[in-house]
């Protein structure tokens, strides 16, 4: 469902388009292709007295990494295609390779930060990697979703075994709003991990949306 229209009058001023294309390789690996590009809705004069016109990239960017199963970034590469600064942003791209190593599930914008802040890396291409790891995380269930459909081999049947084990708690339990341990939805489709509310009516809320949901 889109937004409403505003209720004021108002003038275009800025775009960003962050964008993450995901690819199976053919030596088990996957890439993710981010791209960053910030439009400007009105014209502006540059450095070197030129005029930046409305709809002209500010801002286009490429970062692209491959991570193995295990979502360790084992190859990274970042590219330009405009900056303001032209070269001077541009030669920061080569030093983005010191992704590999980091994991998109572990600590990974916080290592970002720690090896790109300031002046060490750009704000744009870091802000940009920022989105992989959510990217990553739905890249891989849907591989895994095909390949559940249309294989049993071991690696599948301990994947299984391992997202079903009752002793271990789902990683997105508690990691957003819908899933949070007292929701309806926890209580439906996790209910080993639901917790009670310790609101007053919020129990009831959350067992009458699971027997509509259910129903």
């Amino acid at each position: 469902m889109p937004l409403p229209p505003s209720t004021a009058t108002r003038e275009h001023l800025h775009t960003r388009t962050m964008r993450v294309d995901a690819y199976a390789r053919d030596d088990g690996q996957w890439d993710l292709e981010a791209e960053l590009i910030d439009v400007k809705g009105y014209d502006f004069p540059k450095h070197d007295g030129s005029v930046h016109v409305a709809g002209q990239a500010v801002h286009h960017m490429h970062l692209r990494v491959t991570i193995d199963a295990s979502f360790t970034i084992t190859e990274a590469l970042a590219a330009y295609d405009a900056a303001p600064y032209k070269e001077h942003c541009f030669c920061i791209a080569p030093d983005y390779k010191d992704l590999v190593g980091m994991n998109l599930l572990k600590g990974f914008r916080n290592a970002v930060k720690a090896r790109f802040g300031r002046t060490a890396g750009c704000t744009h291409l870091s802000e940009l990697s920022y989105i992989l790891p959510t990217a990553a995380v739905q890249t891989m269930a849907g591989r895994r979703r095909k390949q559940a459909g249309t294989e049993n081999n071991a690696v599948e049947t301990e994947d299984k075994t391992r997202s079903t084990d009752p002793a271990k708690r789902p990683f997105h339990i508690d990691g957003c709003h819908a899933l949070r341990v007292d929701s309806p939805m926890t209580l439906k489709f996790y209910p080993q991990w639901y917790v009670k509310s310790s609101s007053p009516g919020e129990d009831d809320k959350a067992a009458s949306g699971s027997a509509v949901s259910a129903g």
